[in-house]
């Protein structure tokens, strides 16, 4: 870590925060100032209501390309700035409690960047940095910290001490979640500890006596994390053999779909015995286009959404309409076929084959009125094979 040399602002300084490509002052006179390490002023973020004097560690975090700020006049809010230029970045995060303590992962891309937030019921939460996605990792939490180098991050919550291997998981499988983290006993830290340090293979954590303590981490997941950097994939699925650990192969799973390098991910699902996402795996693989893929691996991650606009953008429809009546969403799935004046007995022929399963009668009136549309499974059929060989010649 780089250390700033600052004589002229040194008495009004009331702190300085670092990483890797930059280091940050605060000031009450000139707020948050962010600086390289050759002493030019990169930005100086402002917003109404910044009130400098209240800025502190915990409501002020600093990576190579953002700087986050808990808005003093909306405690719920953080405002998210470019260090480079000082403008802010999209939309305010907004929480639905006050937030304590925020803090910036250190590693990967600036489109991955996530954001860690403390709110004040002693909660963990995750979002990625470029659009407000909360999902929570953790309750009764006394102190958390990212890891300097990776994205692993690690907690003191109710009496453990927890380190969750690839964090983002969350966003690609959150049944693995658990899989991917590693919690220990931490009642040797006592009330109120607070990390201090993450880095390489050590936790140092500063109990509420001042005393310093070390907790060891697994070497293996860094080198993973080096390893997908570098997409040496094979190099990634050598260590988990070697290494035999389930939770290594959960990260190196979900790192693989995030990633989509299906042949890996199938590999590590095999591993862990996750027989059903394996399947799934198998699936997705045989589809021919890109796109077909790109969709199955964004409803796999649970955003139907998305799924579908990749699949209307490559003018797949019969998947698009598909996908919603895999979800039971039927009045979309038609609105789709109706849009695009394809399958409306394709849709018709799924919901009445459903009903009939169920013993149940048709209540819908978008359906009601296309009663009289002629269902011939063998046509419809004909017509999903060509699509099917007409997505296969791209």
């Amino acid at each position: 870590m780089h250390t700033p040399q600052i004589f002229e602002l040194k008495e009004s300084i009331n702190l300085i925060i670092q990483c890797d490509k930059c280091f940050a002052t605060i000031d009450n006179a000139m707020g948050v100032r962010v600086w390289s390490y050759e002493g030019r002023q990169m930005a100086n973020p402002k917003f109404q209501g910044m009130r400098p004097e209240f800025l502190n560690q915990q409501n002020v975090s600093l990576s190579d390309d953002v700087v986050a700020i808990v808005d003093r006049a909306n405690q719920k809010t953080v405002r998210v700035f470019d260090s480079s230029s000082g403008k802010e970045v999209g939309e305010p995060i907004q929480h639905q409690l006050d937030v304590l303590e925020i803090a910036l992962g250190q590693a990967g891309l600036g489109s991955e960047r996530k954001l860690a937030v403390l709110d004040r019921n002693r909660d963990l939460y995750i979002t990625p940095v470029h659009r407000c996605q909360m999902v929570k990792l953790g309750s009764m939490v006394d102190t958390f910290m990212w890891h300097s180098k990776t994205d692993m991050l690690s907690a003191v919550m109710d009496g453990k001490l927890c380190v969750w291997y690839y964090p983002s998981v969350v966003y690609v499988d959150p049944d693995l979640v658990n899989a991917t983290k590693s919690v220990r006993d931490g009642a040797a830290f006592g009330k109120n500890p607070q990390l201090v340090q993450f880095a390489e293979t050590h936790l140092t954590v500063r109990r509420s006596d001042g005393a310093l303590m070390t907790a060891s981490v697994a070497p293996f997941p860094s080198l993973l994390y080096e390893y997908i950097r570098s997409s040496e994939w094979e190099a990634a699925t050598r260590l988990c053999r070697f290494v035999k650990d389930q939770s290594l192969w959960a990260c190196l799973a979900a790192m693989a779909l995030n990633g989509q390098e299906l042949a890996t991910a199938e590999v590590a699902f095999a591993a862990i015995d996750e027989v059903d996402k394996l399947q799934y795996i198998l699936y997705i693989k045989d589809i021919p286009s890109s796109e077909g893929r790109a969709a199955e691996l964004a409803l796999f991650r649970r955003r139907p959404e998305e799924a579908e606009q990749i699949l209307l953008q490559a003018q797949l429809y019969y998947r698009a309409i598909k996908v919603n009546i895999r979800l039971f969403n039927w009045e979309r799935a038609l609105e789709l076929a109706k849009r695009y004046e394809v399958h409306i007995d394709t849709v018709c022929a799924y919901r009445q084959k459903y009903l009939q399963s169920f013993g149940k009668q048709e209540t819908s009136p978008q359906f009601l009125e296309l009663s009289n549309v002629e269902i011939n499974w063998e046509t419809i059929k004909a017509r999903i094979n060509a699509e099917k060989e007409q997505e296969k010649r791209g």
